[in-house]
């Protein structure tokens, strides 16, 4: 057992397997109390069962920790308050929130349905949304606390995964959103970009150079977590963790303007933004037309980035 999150309270939504069971492992060795939740999901969402949640408080407890079990659903407003107050109400407090709950429900956006699209973006985004949003009250109370979300390199854009990849993208405004927000009351906010071996990132339709474990991407929590990184002042970060790589993401920014007094004309617009204002590459475009040959070809491409999902 180490000390880095002693004392803490921690709370860890998709915590019974994979990356989540990793995080709330990493955080009870380190001295955190753990709120471990998850709705016990197939990795399409369905077939729900509680007993999942229940296995890793015990393996937590049989190493010496402290942990408690929530199994609700945490993309209802329900859910997600339930798993702050059962901190509050086990612990006393709460200083750390994970948001690693994920589901997939792959499809081209030409044939997607309102069935594939709702679930994921529910669990990814608003069941991130409904942690930190039960979470922030309580931490704005104590000045003090942690927020982090997990997005993935798909935010960039996917071919088959439009929902997993808008609902990704949301995350990391709404981690940048919490960051401003509750600065001023010394609480941080952050988001992680895992690559790991787990369940979603076995369907890949590409081979990742990089690539690790799911305690890899719990080490780098469980320092976001710590009291140090708080002093230190990392907030609004998305970082990609993938074996032993660690990167951050840039800033959004503008790249290049142009400026037309008077007013622009779609003539003006015409003449001016190919060469003047131009475009920025799109990387994973780069990479269609290698994933297309592949699985005319029935292989796995391979990609040197990040470009899929990693929960």
């Amino acid at each position: 057992m180490g000390n880095f999150l002693a004392g803490k309270v921690v709370a860890v939504t998709g915590a019974g397997r994979g990356i989540g069971r990793a995080v709330a492992l990493a955080a009870a060795a380190e001295g955190a109390q753990v709120v471990v939740n998850d709705y016990g999901v197939a990795v399409d969402g369905a077939s729900p069962t509680s007993e999942v949640a229940e296995a890793v408080v015990k393996e937590i407890e049989a190493a010496g920790g402290a942990a408690v079990a929530v199994a609700d659903d945490i993309s209802t407003m329900a859910g997600g308050q339930r798993v702050v107050d059962v901190a509050l109400s086990s612990y006393g407090r709460l200083d750390g929130v994970v948001c690693v709950a994920g589901i997939l429900r792959e499809r081209m956006l030409f044939n997607m349905t309102e069935e594939e699209w709702d679930p994921v973006v529910a669990t990814h985004l608003k069941g991130t949304f409904t942690v930190f949003r039960a979470a922030s009250a309580v931490m704005r109370k104590q000045r003090a606390g942690t927020l982090i979300g997990f997005t993935s390199g798909n935010h960039q854009g996917s071919v088959s995964q439009a929902n997993y990849s808008a609902a990704k993208g949301g995350v990391i405004s709404l981690v940048r959103s919490a960051a401003l927000g509750l600065h001023k009351y010394g609480v941080t906010a952050n988001a992680v970009a895992p690559v790991a071996r787990t369940r979603m990132s076995a369907g890949v339709p590409m081979e990742l150079a990089e690539i690790g474990e799911p305690e890899d991407v719990a080490a780098l929590v469980v320092y976001l977590l710590s009291d140090q990184a708080a002093r230190q002042g990392i907030t609004g970060q998305v970082y990609t963790v993938a074996g032993p790589k660690i990167a951050v993401w840039a800033q959004p920014r503008e790249l290049r303007a142009a400026y037309a007094s008077g007013g622009w004309t779609v003539e003006g617009i015409a003449e001016f933004l190919p060469g003047s204002v131009g475009v920025d590459p799109m990387p994973m475009l780069e990479r269609v037309g290698e994933m297309e040959r592949a699985a005319r070809e029935g292989e796995r491409p391979n990609a040197q980035e990040l470009g899929s999902n990693a929960q």
